[in-house]
């Protein structure tokens, strides 16, 4: 090959593939935190390799999930604060994953940027790492993409995957039945579904990221930024239990839209919605968006994040258990034989 008389280079052009090797390097000791029985090598191949026999299963149904955290990354991006919003893209997918009654195994991420900023893709994929470890899932690979051109100064996008297993026969639902009880688990705040609404409330309110919450400590984008609760280990431990039946992740369209997808054809559920408290966020939102009851239960949590779906003889027991693991947890209702979700109550 010949010289080319501009002396063009692929770092000219605005890739650096010294920066990624570089973060490679950084990520390497949060990445191997996350190791777990059936991790078969480290970062830097052109695949990750997993046992399923070396972690423990026999029959394995295998079960996979992709998301990301949609606009609430404009937040983050705009804030500069970056710690937790790798967690909230693996709570996204491991929330998923166990509600098929999976447990997750491991994790990939596809970090993509104009140009990749060292410190801030550190601090991004060791929130990943740490959402993995407190899932007891293994961050084995990801993808970091430096796309000039694509992305604004500053702006990136995060998508996550995942990878669980069960024994064979262990799939849920199964077994929901008219009287299953109802448990929901306490939210940590808007955790990632909703955010374009949320933007929108801010905006039309005249506050910045950086005025003081009013809804709480700190600054309101700090207080939006509030990362997804992880349920993963606590409601494995309760379908281990016995009893379980059914698992609704609490995510875009809400309660109204999200339990139906786990329930039979032919029944429902009544909700009470005075079983619980409005946490302050969703009461400033509702007041300032001036959102209806109806709109708020179908487009955020409104501080339930994942609901449990258990045979009435085990609901005191699973009750126990998931309040014994630091959950916060409030029976919401009942499964009936009608279709749709019938609300009783108001949020107060």
């Amino acid at each position: 090959m010949t010289d080319g008389k501009n002396g063009l280079t692929y770092a000219s052009a605005g890739v650096d593939i010294d920066a990624g090797n570089a973060l490679v390097d950084r990520i390497k000791p949060a990445a191997a935190a996350t190791k777990r029985p059936g991790v078969m090598a480290g970062l830097g191949g052109f695949g990750a390799l997993f046992d399923l026999k070396g972690a423990g299963y026999n029959d394995p149904v295998l079960v996979a999930a992709t998301d990301g955290v949609g606009t609430k990354l404009r937040i983050a991006i705009d804030t500069g604060n970056f710690d937790t919003i790798g967690v909230d893209l693996v709570a996204m997918c491991v929330n998923d994953l166990v509600c098929q009654g999976a447990e997750p195994l491991f994790f990939l991420d596809y970090f993509a940027t104009g140009k990749l900023d060292l410190d801030d893709a550190t601090t991004i994929i060791e929130g990943i790492a740490k959402g993995c470890a407190d899932s007891g899932c293994a961050l084995i690979g990801g993808e970091t993409a430096e796309m000039p051109g694509m992305y604004h100064d500053g702006d990136f996008d995060l998508a996550g995957f995942s990878v669980g297993a069960m024994e064979r026969g262990a799939e849920l639902p199964a077994d929901v039945a008219p009287g299953d009880v109802l448990l929901g688990l306490a939210s940590n705040g808007v955790h990632s579904n909703g955010y374009s609404l949320v933007r929108k409330i801010v905006e039309v309110s005249g506050l910045s990221w950086s005025d003081p919450s009013p809804f709480g400590d700190g600054t309101l984008g700090a207080a939006l930024l509030a990362p997804t609760r992880l349920y993963v280990t606590q409601v494995l431990a309760a379908i281990r239990a016995g009893g379980v039946h059914a698992l609704a992740h609490i995510t875009g369209g809400g309660l109204t839209e999200n339990l139906p997808r786990v329930l039979p054809d032919g029944m429902g559920a009544t909700i009470d919605l005075g079983a619980w408290t409005l946490p302050p966020v969703f009461r400033w939102l509702s007041d300032q968006g001036g959102i209806s009851q109806p709109e708020m239960l179908k487009t955020f949590n409104s501080g339930i994040g994942m609901v449990l779906v258990v045979a009435p003889d085990q609901a005191d027991a699973i009750t126990a258990l998931l309040t014994e693991a630091g959950e916060t947890v409030c029976t919401l209702g009942h499964v009936t034989d009608a279709e749709g979700i019938a609300y009783t109550g108001t949020l107060a």
